[in-house]
């Protein structure tokens, strides 16, 4: 993972290592913006022979590599925060415990399209795109699990339903002229 912010701190010789080490290599290069990114996720494709799992921090268009595209995800905060702060909202919960952080992680993951089953090149991560959903998911197993640790301070009789209810509905009135 990397966070240096040193541009081509992920050489093709360290990359091309750590792929001879292991089938799938798991490689991060999340620094931004773009002119400070540890490596560009084709190189990083091309240099595993397409077998790296790539996420960005930066929006970067998918890979193509030996014909299969590879859909970068964006390792973006706002993919799982929002959705913890709603989740302890919603539960009231007395503090965010280790296993919030956790069923909070697990909810995104379990939004990306590489979920079992899924297709050679799939994201890592869901698109940023989909923020909405992604919160009221991780909201939704945020809260139970602060119900299940006991650090809810309300009752939670239909999670999905309190964690639609406390999110913001934009309501825009229309605009007439003068």
């Amino acid at each position: 993972m990397g966070t240096s912010t040193a541009r081509g701190a992920f050489t093709e010789e360290i990359v091309r290592a750590m792929a001879a080490a292991v089938e799938r290599p798991v490689i991060f290069p999340i620094s931004n913006p773009t002119s400070r990114i540890e490596a560009m996720p084709e190189d990083l494709i091309r240099w595993t022979g397409g077998r790296a799992l790539v996420a960005t921090g930066i929006p970067v268009a998918p890979v193509t590599h030996d014909g299969l595209t590879h859909v970068i995800g964006q390792a973006n905060n706002a993919l799982l925060y929002p959705g913890l702060g709603l989740g302890v909202i919603v539960s009231r919960a007395r503090r965010v415990s280790d296993g919030m952080l956790q069923a909070a992680a697990e909810a995104v993951g379990s939004m990306a399209d590489v979920a079992e089953g899924a297709a050679p090149g799939a994201s890592l991560l869901p698109p940023v795109g989909d923020l909405r959903e992604v919160s009221a998911t991780v909201a939704v197993a945020v809260a139970r699990q602060a119900a299940a640790e006991g650090l809810a301070r309300v009752d939670l009789p239909d999670p999905v339903q309190q964690v639609q209810d406390a999110m913001w509905q934009p309501r825009y009135r229309p605009v007439r002229g003068t």
